[in-house]
């Protein structure tokens, strides 16, 4: 198999697939209404919990998230006291103390808001909700910037796992995304973490930075493991300036070119592999004995809003400003701006701004896709039997599949569909076969690869 040339082939833009249908297909019919409505309609079952704090202390240039740089306490502040009202209106709409087995605190830097607002937002989400005792509260960390006093206010609202944003650890690949973090830097903070009781630690890599070559980044992942975290992500960097605008400030002709971007990211894989990590769906590594990798081995692992998880929660419940939620009926996003978010939560109505309603075809893709994106392969004759559909659904799908077969991509019997190991890195290209509304041609999405 010459690897090089199929990724040439099917490097297309394609979604990440962290929900199907993707962001793109939101329509603003879903609005704070229909979302009001579902919630009063959620059954009594547990529920997952994202709180999105858009603010950091500087601006990386790769960085893809809905983010801003804020030093002053008074916008965090106004934004803390929005997040609260939020919480209320969405447990007046509930009706009742839900339970929860994971919350995730993303952003943006969560810690960048005052210790004091972290305690009180944790305090009310406690008081709305019902976790249950061994609830994985978890947080995005910036290690420059979480010193000792921000791990003590994590540890004290009880923060279990932490995942610290690593990137790369050369310096040249670093100034060119206007992220300098030292390798000791990184070294404290996960010291000081496990010193306060928390103990599971991730850590996210990215390759495909300008600069960055196949013997930096194994580098890098040396270095990283050093520091002996739970689990690894590695991602590829996305380079949309069209959508991103601080990333026109990244030297362009520094970009990897796509062949050197495949050898990093094998590069990674081989090093992680080689330490005894194991390799969960496209872009994650876990120990053999954490929960991931065991969710991976039972065939229960999820694909959400934050990537893979053994979060198998029905419900995802999405606070703050760009934050998404999964409910059973749809997918709702809140306005992405803040004044805008901030009105719209102070005029005593939800954020909601956009979403989408899930048809039965849109379930059944839904869950294909993710057998694909979390196992590598899925039956298609067992699958759509299971929502009492004909697997002629995918019939149009079969030219497509014909060719990754040909190609050595997939192996498929007409039925059972498995991405061949050595082109793992494509299973998002694969996926892409039974999205219903993809567009190739879409410059919103990144390269596969």
């Amino acid at each position: 198999m010459d690897i090089d040339a199929l990724i040439t082939k099917y490097d297309i833009r394609v979604p990440r697939y962290t929900s199907y249908p993707t962001a793109p297909q939101f329509r603003p019919s879903i609005d704070a209404a229909v979302y009001d409505g579902w919630l009063r309609a959620l059954p009594d079952v547990p529920v997952s919990l994202y709180l999105h704090v858009p603010f950091c202390a500087e601006l990386c240039w790769y960085c893809g998230c809905n983010t801003t740089a804020v030093r002053r306490r008074e916008p965090m502040d106004a934004y803390a006291e929005t997040l609260l009202t939020e919480i209320d209106r969405v447990v007046a709409a509930l009706g009742r103390r839900m339970e929860v087995a994971h919350l995730h605190w993303g952003g943006g830097t969560p810690h960048a808001l005052p210790a004091d607002r972290m305690t009180a937002i944790m305090a009310r989400l406690r008081k709305a909700f019902s976790f249950t005792a061994d609830a994985e509260i978890a947080v995005e960390i910036d290690p420059r910037t979480a010193g000792a006093t921000v791990i003590d206010t994590l540890a004290e609202i009880g923060v279990n796992r932490a995942s610290l944003g690593v990137q790369d650890f050369d310096p040249r690949v670093q100034r060119a995304v206007n992220r300098l973090q030292s390798f000791q830097q990184t070294l404290a903070c996960a010291t000081r973490l496990r010193a306060r009781g928390i103990s599971a630690i991730n850590l996210d890599l990215i390759y495909g930075l300008p600069h960055q070559t196949e013997a930096g980044v194994t580098e890098t992942v040396r270095r990283a493991l050093d520091l002996a975290p739970d689990r690894v992500a590695v991602f590829g960097y996305a380079h949309v300036p069209w959508m991103k605008r601080h990333q026109a400030l990244i030297p362009e002709a520094a970009l990897p070119d796509l062949r050197a971007r495949r050898r990093q990211r094998a590069a990674a894989d081989a090093a992680l592999t080689g330490a005894g990590y194991v390799a969960i769906g496209l872009d994650h590594y876990a120990r053999p004995d954490d929960d991931m990798a065991r969710a991976a081995d039972r065939g229960t692992l999820r694909r959400n809003f934050q990537g893979y998880t053994t979060d198998s929660a029905p419900a995802l419940i999405g606070l703050g400003a760009s934050a998404i939620g999964a409910l059973p009926q749809g997918y709702v996003q809140n306005a992405a701006a803040l004044p805008e978010y901030r009105t719209r939560i102070r005029a005593g109505s939800f954020a909601t701004v956009r979403g989408v309603a899930l048809a039965g075809d849109d379930r059944l893709r839904r869950d294909v896709i993710e057998q694909l994106m979390c196992q590598g392969e899925v039956d298609l004759a067992e699958t759509a039997a299971r929502y009492g559909a004909d697997p002629s659904t995918f019939g149009s799908a079969a030219p497509a599949l014909h060719a990754l077969a040909e190609d050595g991509v997939i192996a498929w019997d007409g039925a059972r569909v498995a991405v061949q190991p050595e082109a793992a890195i494509l299973v998002r290209a694969v996926a892409s076969v039974f999205d219903a509304y993809h567009r190739p041609d879409a410059l919103r999405h990144a390269p596969a690869v």
